[in-house]
Formats: structure tokens, C-alpha cells, sequence
């Protein structure tokens, strides 16, 4: 039995066999490159605390509290205070003292805690569903030894963090290929609905996106929690998770693919059979008998048009319904004019899944799908012309929004990642307009038809040559040999006719290229809605900068005195190394008006800080030397303006207090 055309070359076979694996091994790859990353850091941030981190307080406080950045969400276990054996002291009360624009939360401490370090450990869910967390230390009294582990790694980190991260962008990949391959089959090809391998690729896009969904629900709670897989079977987890807005926008986008499975139901059910009917039957099939060609033409024309016109709106709704469960519970519900931002984040992800969904489902026909026609080709140049427009109003609107400034486009994470993004949509948009090219070169309608019908032929001829009646060997291994020889010579046959036009051949390798880009731009833009926005850093870079007082150098001053008694007049030369909150360092050099050492009998310091109410905190320094007194161990506990007293005794009744306001960092 022998093929009427020369078999293909088994390298090129072979590698043409191959692109669409190794498009989904680079998305498998990319996927765990960018959910390998660190966390991203978070888009609230601790401001403030009361007691400050590294401070020491002469008495205990009665609560401690917490200032955020922006909203964010809390549970009563969220702020937990452990003393230096580890042991919790807090009432594990949480404390909603937000006023305003203060985002502030507190929890009160038991009574009568003793002298030591303490350590604050908290974690919260920012408004824009991303987990963060952190921890610092406080001191009662002075600083003592600590046996309280942290944390190794953040919240929303570790093998929870990637399995969540994973998820994500499976689900936005399977939004993308569910919407945009339903879009491509109504807006472009409709008789595309009955054709299998379509079929195949929308059905399997809405059941990776509904298994991303789940997947995320039910890890939503590790990971933003305890970070344990195990915590998936805690149904209290799974209950406080329903009642915060991602849950809500998960269940949500549960019901709404509910919906998306009526939808595919009837697209390839009563759609597809109307589709194929209208493709296969010849003219007058359909014809009652008391209608004339026409009429029956025009009925079947208007009922498919009606259908398509109620999938096509049904569709949208369902699609944007979907899209919103992004905007409403991420990076478009936060920050400035979420009014706006909303809705044109709805729009954008509605763009990328019909350009990139809809280059999907072109590759998948060009591959498997031999008869599509020159016509659905452009109809989706001009869908992807438009998606790309939308793209870029929306995206410039969206940049600005979370960029704020120039320098946040290459001083900040988010801005590097949206210049990558960037850059490969212009790739993208490149190889789009090779692809065009290639489209406008395609063979006439007639000629392809021609070409088609003589490829048909061909392959009819074959079958009626290789089909005749074949006895069945009685061996089973010899039959399953022949049967593998007549699937490589189908599988030839339909190689042949899908690369009769060398046109739609060139095409289908563009398309492939466009695909592989695509997924690299989907992988990178899974990372951006995980990463802080520029806006955001730059805000809390400004507060940093606000709140630092002076540099880490040591504060030196020198004071004059007058007890006014005999050898009454002089100079104190005070240095405090490093200056700045917590321990330092205290030297006292006294001189007579001549610049000789002055033996004073007494020497007493303290330190205030009026607008804490903090202080006078007495320090009483150590004669070392004549005319040099030291002290180790000086807390200061918090930055601001601090006035240092130094009381001078020269005699028994001399004495007097001089001071100095400097500023501790």
C-alpha cells in the first residue's frame, strides 16, 4: 500500500509536531519561574506603632497599636504580643480605633507585665486581597534576652504561596481562552462551533478556570494565614474567607461560570448542529413544503442570526461578570478614582482575552482544522485590531494610575515589570503585523475553494485506494500494526490538505509565534497585579524620608555654666554615640574658663521629650576620670525633639541646670 504523495519530511513532521507542547512547556515554565518569586511586598503598609519598633518605655502600656497605609482587613488573632518566654500577654481583642483617614488598630495587654523585650507579631490582608505581615520589638524597663522565634517566611509565602500563585494565573489563562475562544467563534467564525478541536480547547478553558477558582478558595485561607496546607480542611478558615470580599468575588465567579456552562452548552449543542447543518446540506435541505427556497432560506438565516445575537450578548454579560470579580477584589478597587479604575479594568481584561484567547483558538484552527476560511482570518485581524486599541487606552489610563510618576516607571518593581509588559506587547503587536501580512496574502476565496475541492478530491482518491476491503490478520499484533499504519496515513492525508496553501502555512507559524509571546506576556502580567504599584512605594519612600530625623552620628554639644559660687563658671562638652532610638553611648567633660579639667562634686543628666509626654529620665554618670564622667546603656525610645538637662554642683550649695534641645534620629 503505497501513499499517492511523497510523505513529509520526518524532521520537519516531527518539529511541526512539537511547537504546540512546546508552547505549553514554556507556559508551565514560566509559571513556576515568576510563582517561584518572593512574595510581592505589600500594598498597605505599617506606618506606625504605639509602642514604636526598638523603643523602650519606663512603665508597660496598656495596649499596643498599629497604623496602616490603607484599609485593611483584621481578625481578632491578627496582633499577637509575647513576652520573652513566648507566651502571649494580649487579650486577643482587637481594637477598631480607625478615624478618618487613620487606618489604626490596637490590642489591649494584660496588667503587670514585668520588665523585658516584647515582641509584636501581626498580619492582615491589605484592601486589594494581598496578604502581608510583620513583627517588631518593644522593651518594658530595659532590654532582656528573648526566646520568640519569627517567622521564617511572610505571609502569602512558602509552597502555599506558589500552589496560590499558580492557581492565578491558571485562572487568568483559562478566562482568557474561554472568553476569547467563544469570541473568535461568534465574531469570526461561526461554523468554527461545530468543528471538534474548538470545541475541545473552549471546554477545557472553562474547566481550568473553574478548577484555578476552587483551588484558590479553598488555599485561601493558608495563605493568608498560617501558610500550612493542612489549614485547607479548617472549615472555620473556609468561613471567614466566604465573609472578606475575595471570598465573595470567588463564589461569585463560581456562580458566574455556572452560567458559562449553559452558555458552551448551547453554543456547541443547538448552535454548532445549526452551523453544521447550514455548511453541509445543500441549497433547499431545509426547505418545508410550503415554503419556497427562499423563504426557508431567509427563516433558517434570521433563527441562526437571533441565536447568535442572544449568545452574543448572554456571552458578553457572562464575561464581563467574570472580569469584575478581578476588578471589585485587586488593584482597580484600591487607590485613587476606583470609580473609574473599575470599569475600564473590566474593559482591559475583556481586550486581552479577545485578542489572546482569539489567538488561541486561530492557532488551534489553523492546526487542526484544514478548511478555515480566508475570511475568519481577517475578521479576526480587524476583533484584535480593535482589542488592541482598547488595550492601550485602558492600559495608559491603568499605568498612570498605579505608577504616579516618571521615576516610579524605572525606580520601582511594578514600573520594571510594566516596562517588560511593555516591551513584549510591542513584540506581540510586531509579529501580529507579520501575521496580517501573511493574511493579506492568502489565495482568493475561489482559488482556495478550488484548491480545497482538488485536495478533497485527492484525498477521496487515496481513501478509495488505501480503504479497499482488507482481510483482518487473525494475529492481534499484526492487526494493531496495520491499524497504526492507516492512522499515519490519515494523519498524512490531512497534513497534506491543511498545508496545500503555502500562505496559510506562513500564517500558521506567525500565529504560533504571536502564542508563544502571548503566554510570556500573560505570565508577566499574573506578576504585576501581585506586585505593590509605583504610586504606593513612592507614598511610603515619602513618609520614610518624612519620618527620619537625623543621620546615625553622634550628638555632641557644649553648654556654659554659673553655680555662681567661687570656681562656679565653666564648660560641660556632652557627646551621645550613636544619637539615634535605643542604647547609646554618654561622655561628660567639665572644664574651668581656662580649658583645664573641672572635678565637679556632682554631675546629673536626665532627657525629655515634651511632645510625647515622655520623660525626665534621670541618668546619673560614673566618674571615670577627672573631669570626665560616662554611662553605657542610654535607651532613648523614641525619635523626636529631645531636651537634655544637665544639673552642674560645684560646692554644696552651687549648683544649676543647663539644657539643650537636639534632635535624636
Amino acid at each position: 500500500m503505497t501513499a499517492t504523495a511523497p510523505a513529509p519530511s520526518p524532521v520537519h513532521a516531527r518539529t511541526t509536531a512539537l511547537l504546540p507542547r512546546l508552547v505549553l512547556v514554556l507556559a508551565a515554565l514560566l509559571a513556576a519561574l515568576f510563582t517561584a518569586a518572593p512574595p510581592a511586598s505589600a500594598h498597605a503598609a505599617l506606618t506606625a506603632s504605639d509602642p514604636a519598633d526598638g523603643a523602650v518605655v519606663a512603665t508597660a502600656p496598656a495596649q499596643v497599636t498599629l497604623s496602616f497605609s490603607e484599609q485593611v482587613a483584621l481578625g481578632d488573632d491578627s496582633i499577637r504580643v509575647l513576652d520573652p518566654q513566648g507566651k502571649r500577654v494580649d487579650t486577643g481583642e482587637l481594637r477598631d480605633m480607625c478615624s478618618g483617614n487613620i487606618v489604626r488598630y490596637g490590642t489591649a495587654l494584660h496588667s503587670g507585665l514585668p520588665n523585658g523585650t516584647y515582641t509584636v507579631a501581626w498580619q492582615a490582608v491589605s484592601a486589594d486581597s494581598h496578604p502581608i505581615s510583620g513583627a517588631f520589638t518593644f522593651s518594658i524597663g530595659a532590654p532582656s534576652a528573648t526566646d520568640v522565634t519569627l517567622p521564617s517566611t511572610q505571609t502569602g509565602g512558602g509552597p502555599v504561596g506558589i500552589a496560590y500563585g499558580i492557581a492565578r494565573y491558571a485562572a487568568y489563562a483559562g478566562f482568557t481562552v474561554l472568553v476569547g475562544g467563544a469570541a473568535f467563534i461568534l465574531l469570526c467564525w461561526r461554523r468554527g462551533a461545530a468543528e471538534r478541536p474548538l470545541q475541545k480547547l473552549v471546554v477545557r478553558a472553562w474547566v481550568t478556570l473553574t478548577a484555578a477558582t476552587l483551588a484558590m478558595l479553598v488555599l485561601r485561607a493558608p495563605y493568608t494565614g498560617s501558610g500550612k496546607f493542612a489549614d485547607v480542611f479548617d472549615l472555620e478558615g473556609l468561613k471567614a474567607v466566604l465573609e472578606t470580599k475575595t471570598g465573595a468575588s470567588l463564589v461569585s465567579r463560581l456562580l458566574l461560570l455556572g452560567a458559562a456552562a449553559l452558555f458552551i452548552a448551547v453554543l456547541f449543542g443547538v448552535y454548532a448542529r445549526r452551523q453544521g447543518v447550514a455548511a453541509n446540506a445543500p441549497d433547499g435541505a431545509e426547505e418545508s413544503a410550503e415554503q419556497g427556497p427562499g423563504e426557508a432560506r431567509d427563516a433558517g438565516a434570521r433563527d441562526t442570526n437571533d441565536l447568535t445575537f442572544g449568545l452574543g450578548i448572554g456571552g458578553a454579560v457572562v464575561s464581563a461578570g467574570i472580569a469584575a470579580t478581578w476588578a471589585l477584589s485587586e488593584h482597580a478597587s484600591t487607590g485613587i478614582q476606583p470609580g473609574i479604575a473599575m470599569p475600564a479594568d473590566i474593559l482591559h481584561l475583556l481586550a486581552v482575552a479577545t485578542w489572546l484567547g482569539g489567538l488561541a483558538a486561530l492557532l488551534v484552527a489553523l492546526h487542526k482544522v484544514p478548511g478555515i476560511e480566508r475570511a475568519a482570518v481577517r475578521r479576526f485581524s480587524q476583533v484584535a485590531f480593535v482589542s488592541v486599541l482598547v488595550l492601550a487606552v485602558t492600559g495608559v489610563y491603568q499605568s498612570w494610575r498605579q505608577l504616579g510618576s516618571w521615576s516610579a516607571l524605572t525606580g520601582t518593581s511594578y514600573g520594571q515589570l510594566l516596562l517588560l509588559k511593555v516591551g513584549l506587547v510591542a513584540v506581540l503587536v510586531a509579529i501580529a503585523y507579520m501575521s496580517r501580512k501573511w493574511t493579506a496574502r492568502l489565495a482568493d476565496a475561489s482559488a482556495d475553494e478550488a484548491d480545497v475541492s482538488r485536495e478533497t478530491a485527492v484525498a477521496t482518491a487515496d481513501v478509495s485506494r488505501e480503504t479497499e476491503p482488507v482481510a483482518v490478520p487473525a494475529d492481534p499484533r499484526r492487526a494493531a500494526q496495520l491499524a497504526r499504519q492507516r492512522a499515519a496515513l490519515d494523519s498524512a492525508r490531512e497534513k497534506r490538505v491543511r498545508d496545500a496553501d503555502p500562505d496559510r502555512t506562513g500564517l500558521r507559524r506567525s500565529v504560533l509565534a504571536e502564542a508563544a509571546v502571548a503566554v510570556a506576556l500573560l505570565a508577566v502580567t499574573t506578576v504585576l497585579t501581585s506586585t505593590e504599584p509605583g504610586r504606593t512605594v513612592e507614598r511610603e519612600a515619602s513618609r520614610g524620608s518624612a519620618s527620619t530625623a537625623v543621620p546615625d552620628r553622634a550628638v555632641k554639644i557644649t553648654l556654659p555654666f554659673d553655680t555662681g559660687g567661687p570656681n562656679g563658671k565653666g564648660n560641660v562638652r556632652l557627646e551621645l554615640d550613636p544619637g539615634r532610638v535605643g542604647a547609646n553611648t554618654l561622655h561628660l567633660w567639665a572644664d574651668s574658663g581656662e580649658g583645664t579639667p573641672l572635678d565637679l562634686p556632682e554631675v546629673k543628666v536626665s532627657f525629655t521629650l515634651p511632645a510625647k509626654d515622655i520623660g525626665p529620665l534621670p541618668l546619673l554618670p560614673e566618674r571615670s576620670a577627672p573631669g570626665h564622667w560616662t554611662a553605657s546603656g542610654v535607651q532613648l525610645p523614641l525619635s523626636g525633639e529631645w531636651r537634655i538637662d544637665v544639673t552642674v554642683r560645684t560646692s554644696d550649695i552651687d549648683q544649676t541646670t543647663v539644657q539643650k534641645t537636639v534632635k535624636i534620629g
